[in-house]
């Protein structure tokens, strides 16, 4: 795809995300768009927001669960950017209507205290930049329609980010098994699912190192002080105004998040 048509639809992204009004998918017009096109796209969708005024404050794993990724017949994670706006206090009411079709997801977040950059990052390397990690939600949301998305169509979206919430306990990851830590999401006081780190990639920190490695061939570096998110450890639960969720994670306590 050339500069112009890059443009267009990573312009016509983020006017879907402006005005909550989804898009058809970038697959069915676009049949040869490749993974490169789409994080082209990303980039032009990511510029806009920040020629709005935003700050990249992190980046985030998508993809990173066996289901979700026989859904979008893909074998490796994806990628995308966090910025300024979409970040929420713990226990911030979050509107509905501010989004399309959200879905929440339960997570571990990594903030670091030195730069990463890849490739041949290592999980004692992640171990080592990381200040402290904490439980998150990540409130996912796509800008395409029903999320009729396939790899290409939610890389160009962002990795479907919508917004996030950070609470629990802030520790170093050197003082837990993160791959053993299990983690417990509940919506509206019922069970949704329990799980361990695991499910992600074998350990958060594993997801961590492939995002290091991966944005470093593409010349882009984790920095000090940015938030990560590793990838969902639940499955992505619809929600609607009324709802509230919270996450338990062994070792690193509780977050919750509510909307309205």
């Amino acid at each position: 795809m050339d500069k112009t048509q890059i443009d267009l639809y990573g312009d016509e992204l983020y006017n879907a995300l402006i005005t909550r009004t989804p898009v058809a998918p970038l697959t069915d017009r676009e049949p040869g768009i490749t993974l490169d096109d789409a994080y082209r796209i990303q980039l032009r969708m990511i510029q806009r927001r920040l020629d709005a005024g935003e700050t990249i404050i992190g980046k985030k794993i998508g993809v990173t669960s066996k289901v979700v990724m026989d859904m979008l017949k893909v074998n490796q994670p994806d990628f995308g950017q966090m910025t300024s706006g979409m970040v929420f206090n713990e226990g911030e009411a979050i509107r509905v209507d501010s989004m399309i079709a959200p879905r929440a997801e339960a997570e571990v977040a990594f903030i670091l205290k030195h730069d990463l950059e890849g490739p041949g990052v290592t999980a004692a390397d992640v171990l080592r930049a990381t200040e402290c990690v904490l439980p998150c939600f990540e409130i996912v949301d796509s800008r395409i329609q029903d999320w009729k998305i396939k790899i290409q169509d939610t890389v160009a979206d962002n990795a479907s980010c919508g917004v996030l919430t950070l609470g629990g306990v802030r520790r170093s990851p050197r003082d837990l098994d993160l791959a053993l830590a299990g983690m417990v999401l509940e919506k509206n006081g019922e069970l949704i699912s329990t799980s361990t780190g695991a499910a992600v990639q074998g350990s958060p920190v594993n997801a961590v190192a492939w995002l290091a490695n991966t944005l470093g061939r593409l010349g882009i570096g984790l920095k000090a002080g940015e938030v990560i998110l590793s990838g969902s450890q639940s499955p992505l639960v619809p929600v609607k105004a009324g709802d509230s969720l919270s996450c338990a994670v062994g070792g690193l306590g509780g977050t919750t998040v509510r909307f309205i």
